[in-house]
């Protein structure tokens, strides 16, 4: 060999590129030779070869375990109350449900009827920053949203989402619509995958409790409201105006095998960038006029 070209000082690999497949060539022809001839060191070599492989699955799966647990164990994220089972737990993973609630009297009903396996609270201070024309790296900067980050596991990317369902679950008021708005215009602005994915929802509870001695029912609206007082005599009706005033063992129903979901979806992909600047942009003016001629 003219010339040879060594990788490092110790010159113990050749470097020369114009050799390197006939060298593999004739290592290979060897092998394989001496294989065939020796069938007993092929079958030594075989085993060594499986036994390698099955240790280094078994130390992949032990790394991932201790991963995992690292992470439980680093995840203490202030207003999160966590559940036992994530989307990456298989079947009961994906039933994993983070409900996003309205400040902490919002979540105390909520955290006493909850299922503790696979629904997760996190409650919110306030009203969330409206992040419309924010650029991402300014949601790093805002400690509560990035806690929610956090806790849906999105903080990095959307490979590590921790749970199969977000549920905003906010009052049914003019203050928990307002504070829908903005989580939706966060989800949408910087997380469309997740809705489009349908992994996005909206719990609806009930705005009335009709009831007397014999029968209670829960209203969703006023035409059900109407219709539980045609049926009940002496009926005592109940307005619940936030979620704080419905008992953690009324809530349980609500969040249980009879809960009501709206998913959010997306009829047109094109329009969001255009629905969310009109809607939480900066044209007050034209926004306000909007609402004097359609919505009083």
């Amino acid at each position: 060999l003219q010339n040879p070209v060594f990788e490092s000082q110790t010159k113990n690999k050749l470097g020369n590129t114009e050799i390197r497949s006939w060298i593999i060539g004739e290592v290979k022809s060897g092998i394989i030779n001496f294989l065939h001839l020796n069938a007993a060191s092929a079958k030594k070599l075989e085993t060594k070869i499986l036994s390698n492989e099955s240790l280094r699955r078994e130390l992949s799966a032990v790394k991932k375990e201790w991963r995992e647990a690292s992470k439980k164990l680093t995840l203490n994220i202030p207003n999160l109350k966590d559940c036992k089972y994530h989307l990456d737990d298989g079947e009961k993973g994906e039933m994993s449900t983070l409900f996003i609630t309205e400040g902490a009297s919002a979540a105390g009903s909520m955290v006493s009827s909850r299922d503790v396996y696979t629904q997760a609270l996190f409650s919110l201070k306030g009203k969330p920053q409206n992040v419309y024309g924010r650029k991402k790296a300014d949601l790093i900067k805002n400690e509560e949203l990035f806690n929610m980050m956090m806790a849906l596991g999105i903080d990095s990317n959307m490979e590590n989402l921790r749970y199969g369902k977000i549920v905003i679950a906010t009052d049914a008021d003019h203050d928990g619509f307002h504070i829908r708005n903005l989580l939706l215009t966060f989800f949408l602005n910087y997380f469309e995958e997740l809705v489009v994915a349908g992994r996005l929802y909206i719990l609806e509870t009930p705005l009335f409790r009709v009831r007397n001695k014999q029968e209670t029912r829960y209203c969703y609206n006023i035409k059900e409201r109407d219709e539980a007082l045609n049926l009940l005599s002496n009926p005592e009706v109940t307005r619940f105006k936030g979620l704080g005033e419905i008992s953690p063992k009324e809530f349980g129903q609500f969040i249980g095998d009879e809960i009501r979901l709206v998913e959010v979806n997306i009829k047109s992909i094109k329009n969001i960038d255009a629905t969310l600047e009109f809607y939480m942009g900066k044209n007050t003016p034209e926004r306000r006029e909007y609402i004097m001629e359609n919505l009083i």
